[in-house]
């Protein structure tokens, strides 16, 4: 299963009177959302508006998404047959080695 996980990288001021949101960003941490298609690099993040201005007067927040992949509870559970499966073919053939003549 596929999931997304968000990484908060800055905040963002509309601008009085236009549909304009000056966003700050720190380089520092930015290389993260960087990736690369056919040679070239991009770097791609959504902005949100707060549902209310932060103490500072903000009113946007940015961040770039990364792709989770986790297993199924399905898989988890068929995962965990195998192991069983497995740990008890070990005991087994431990039992069988004792059961050796020499």
């Amino acid at each position: 299963m596929t999931t997304f996980e968000k990484h908060y990288i800055g905040k963002g001021k509309q601008v009085e009177g236009l549909e304009i949101v000056r966003v700050t960003l720190p380089l520092e941490g930015l290389e993260a959302a960087v990736f690369e298609k056919e040679g070239v690099k991009y770097l791609s993040f959504e902005i949100a508006k707060l549902k209310t201005p932060d103490k500072f007067g903000r009113t946007h927040t940015c961040y770039y998404q990364e792709k989770v992949y986790t297993a199924d509870p399905e898989d988890k559970q068929v995962e965990k047959a195998k192991k069983a499966g497995k740990k008890k073919s070990k005991k087994q053939a431990a039992e069988t080695e004792d059961d050796l003549p020499f």
